[in-house]
């Protein structure tokens, strides 16, 4: 009988493939007045899933970005004016294009914020380039080469959420179809992968690998808690969990935090269960500022 092999022998292929690979050059990414990336703060990107009214969306930026300014983060607010991967037709989407780039526009000269939001088709981009500082990808379309290409040719930074049924590595792809249409400003997003049904669970390894893709890594630490479709005709979530996902991920050396925040999220109109509180999200920002420190302090990034 031979022997089985030594310990450590045994890996997956495609992670070998890509953390023997040659790690790609990663320059910070300019959104707005800010920079994303090494050398620089840690980015938090929080906001309501959807955006409900003016009021909400203004209240909640401003507590946001006083918290992050407190804790040594930049800032930047992200709802979605159309949700348009809503389990049922019967759920709240949003305002829609026009009103919905209205109001962000408004959070972000009233404020002096940068936002962000996700377009769904190649139409939108040309109007949210106009109004966004970031586009975002939704993590189910991040194949999309149309999709893709379209939001880069804006010149704006394209932020691509990995799919729940993509490998890290394979990300490299999605991010070649934005950088090859000459728009440099590529972030990628995790946010879990498929775990069975109606659930997630988040490879830790993945945050390394798409950082050695040459994008600075964003983690996004509510959706990471959904429990997709796993309400009655909505997504579920189990919010007490987000903490612990986004300790470990910032200990892990991500370039930022992303954050589902509303004022009362057992009312919000969408993804309510995996949203934070406002102070909560604050008091997690205080105790990832902990865990940033010590991580410059150990192996001097930042």
């Amino acid at each position: 009988m031979s022997p089985g092999p030594a310990a450590g022998e045994i890996r997956a292929k495609g992670t070998e493939r890509t953390m023997n690979q040659k790690q790609i050059r990663m320059d910070a990414v300019r959104i707005g007045g800010l920079q994303v990336g090494p050398g620089q703060p840690p980015l938090l990107i929080a906001g309501p899933c959807v955006l409900e009214d003016l009021e909400t969306a203004l209240f909640t930026a401003e507590f946001m970005a006083e918290a992050a300014r407190t804790f040594g983060f930049s800032y930047m607010f992200k709802a979605s004016f159309d949700k348009a991967n809503r389990t049922s037709l019967r759920s709240f989407r949003g305002p829609g294009l026009r009103e919905g780039l209205e109001m962000l526009a408004a959070v972000r000269e009233r404020l002096s914020v940068p936002v962000i939001s996700d377009i769904h088709t190649p139409a939108q981009a040309e109007a949210a380039g106009e109004a966004l500082d970031c586009i975002q990808i939704p993590a189910l379309l991040c194949r999309q080469t149309d999709l893709l290409v379209a939001a880069a040719r804006t010149g704006r930074p394209v932020n691509i959420k990995k799919g729940q049924f993509m490998s890290p590595w394979d990300m490299k792809h999605a991010a070649a179809k934005v950088r090859d249409s000459g728009n440099s400003g590529v972030l990628l997003t995790e946010r879990g992968n498929c775990f069975g049904y109606n659930n997630l669970v988040v490879d830790m390894r993945s945050l390394a690998i798409m950082r050695s893709l040459g994008a600075p890594v964003i983690f996004d630490a509510t959706h990471s808690a959904q429990l997709p479709g796993g309400g009655d005709g909505c997504s579920s979530g189990q919010r007490e969990f987000i903490p612990f996902l986004a300790r470990a991920a910032m200990a892990a050396g991500v370039d930022g935090i992303f954050m589902e925040v509303h004022p009362e999220p057992d009312r919000a109109l969408c993804d309510g269960p995996n949203s934070l509180a406002l102070q909560d999200a604050a008091e997690l920002l205080e105790v990832l500022s902990v865990v940033r420190r010590a991580l410059v302090q150990v192996d001097g990034q930042g």
